[in-house]
C-alpha cells in the first residue's frame, strides 16, 4: 500500500497507524505536515510544508477559521503538485480535516480520499451554550462559517472516519453513511496498572507512591472546556478536609478549546480566587509520556471533566490504567463510562457531590470496589475494570480494523 497522510501536527491521530503500516516493507508511507519538530518513525518519510502567510487581522471574524484552513490547504496542494509532477501517485490519501485535505481532489481526483472527522460545530446540544451562555444569531452564523472547510471535505472525500459515536453524531445526518466510527486506539501495554510506581514531583525531591493520597487531573490546557475551574474548586474543598492530599495537575497554562479570558489565565484566576495550599498543589506541566503515565498510575482519584465535546485520550488512558475516576455526566464520557461500574459520573457543576465521593474514596479506598473492578487483596487484580478499554479501545485491535478498512478501499 502506498499511503499519504496529511496532518498539521505530525503524527497526531495517525501515530499508531502510520507506525504499523511502515513496519511492512511492502508499504510506502509518506507524511505531509506543518510540524517541524524532530520526530522519527521508522520507514516513514516526512515532508514539512510552510505556510506563506497568516490570517490578516482585518479578515471577517466569521471567516478566520476558513481562511486559516485555506492557507494550510494551499501549502499542502503546492507540495502535492510537485509530487505529482515527479510521478508520485499514492493508492490512498488519509488526512485530518483541518485544511490540509481541502484541495486534494483537485490534484488527485482518482485517488481515494479518507478524511478524519473530529468535530462539527453545532449551536445546540453540544459544547456551545453548555455553560448556560445565550446563543444569539451572531454565534450561530460564526459556527456555520467555522464548518465551511469541514463541509467541503464531507462533500469531496470518498470516506470518513470519526473516533467515537458521539463525535460522529455531531455531523449532518445526510453524511453519516460516509463516516465510519473507528477510534485510533490506546496502547494498553503501556497504559497499565503499576502498584510499585514512583512519581517524582518535578523540581522536587518528593516521591509519591500508591500509599499516598493523590488527586490527579491531566489535560492539554487549563480551560473551561475541560473543567479546570471546577477541578480547582474541588481541590479547595478537599484540602479543607484532607490537608495532606497531594494534587498533581498535568498540562499547560493555556487554552486549547473554548474562550480565553480577557486578561490572564484560568490557572492564575483560580489561584487568586481560591484559598489553596499551593505547597500540596503541583503543576507538573506537559510531562514526557512515560512520566504522564506514572501520574495516572500513582493516582488515588483521577478527575476528568469535559463539556459535550471531543473525548480526550486521557480518559481512556486513565481507564486502561485502572484509575478510580470521577467524571462529568456528559455525552462523550457516557459513551465509555457507566456510572458505578467503571467510574463515577456527576453533573459537571456539582462540586459538592464530587467532593463527597472523593473524600469517601480517600477514607476507604475500597469504595472503588463498588465498581466491580478491583478486589481487596490487590488493587489491580480484577481485569473487569479495564476490559472495556482492552476489548474495544486497544490499539492492536483497532489497528486491524483501520488497516482492513483502508485495504478494502483500494482493492
Amino acid at each position: 500500500m502506498k499511503i499519504l497522510f496529511l496532518h498539521r501536527n505530525f503524527p497526531g491521530q495517525f501515530k499508531y497507524l502510520a507506525e504499523e503500516l511502515a513496519k511492512d516493507n511492502n508499504n510506502e508511507v509518506l507524511f505531509i505536515t506543518n510540524n517541524n519538530k524532530t520526530c522519527s518513525f521508522g520507514n516513514i518519510k516526512k515532508i514539512i510544508y510552510r505556510i506563506k502567510r497568516r490570517v490578516p487581522k482585518d479578515c471577517h471574524r466569521y471567516l478566520r477559521f476558513y481562511e486559516d484552513a485555506i492557507i494550510h490547504g494551499q501549502s499542502v496542494a503546492e507540495i502535492l503538485i510537485e509530487l505529482k509532477n515527479t510521478g508520485y501517485k499514492p493508492d490512498i490519501i488519509y488526512g485530518h480535516t483541518w485544511g490540509t485535505t481541502l484541495f486534494v481532489k483537485d490534484i488527485y481526483p482518482d485517488v481515494p480520499l479518507v478524511c478524519y472527522f473530529e468535530w462539527y460545530y453545532n449551536s445546540e446540544g453540544a459544547d456551545v451554550g453548555f455553560d448556560g451562555s445565550s446563543i444569539n444569531a451572531d454565534i450561530r452564523a460564526l459556527l456555520r462559517c467555522k464548518n465551511s472547510h469541514i463541509m467541503q471535505d464531507l462533500i469531496n472525500c470518498d470516506y470518513g472516519i470519526s473516533p467515537t459515536i458521539w463525535q460522529k453524531s455531531q455531523f449532518p445526518e445526510i453524511f453519516h453513511d460516509k463516516i465510519k466510527v473507528i477510534h485510533e486506539g490506546i496502547d494498553t501495554n503501556i497504559c497499565c496498572p503499576n502498584g510499585n510506581v514512583e512519581f517524582i514531583i518535578p523540581n522536587s525531591n518528593k516521591i509519591l507512591t500508591r500509599a499516598d493520597d493523590v488527586l490527579t487531573y491531566a489535560t492539554r490546557g487549563m480551560e473551561e472546556y475541560r473543567g479546570f475551574p471546577e477541578f480547582m474548586k474541588i481541590v479547595e474543598k478537599i484540602q479543607k478536609i484532607r490537608p495532606n492530599v497531594h494534587v498533581l495537575i498535568g498540562g499547560e497554562d493555556r487554552v486549547c478549546y473554548g474562550k480565553h479570558l480577557k486578561e490572564g489565565t484560568f490557572k492564575n484566576k483560580m489561584i487568586q480566587e481560591l484559598d489553596l495550599d499551593l505547597s500540596h498543589v503541583h503543576f507538573v506541566g506537559n510531562l514526557p509520556y512515560k512520566d504522564y503515565i506514572k501520574l495516572l498510575q500513582v493516582s488515588t482519584v483521577h478527575v476528568y471533566l469535559t463539556y459535550p465535546f471531543v473525548l480526550s485520550w486521557s480518559l481512556l488512558e486513565a481507564m486502561s490504567i485502572g484509575a478510580c475516576i470521577i467524571a462529568s455526566d456528559t455525552a462523550p464520557v457516557k459513551e465509555v463510562m457507566q456510572n458505578g461500574y467503571n467510574g463515577f459520573v456527576f453533573d459537571f457543576y456539582d462540586i459538592n457531590s464530587m467532593v463527597r465521593k472523593i473524600e469517601r474514596i480517600f477514607e476507604n479506598r475500597y469504595e472503588c470496589m463498588n465498581l466491580n473492578c478491583q478486589n481487596k487483596e490487590n488493587d489491580f487484580d480484577n481485569e473487569s475494570f479495564m476490559n472495556l478499554i482492552i476489548e474495544k479501545y486497544d490499539k492492536n485491535f483497532l489497528l486491524k480494523k483501520q488497516i482492513e478498512f483502508l485495504t478494502n478501499i483500494i482493492k
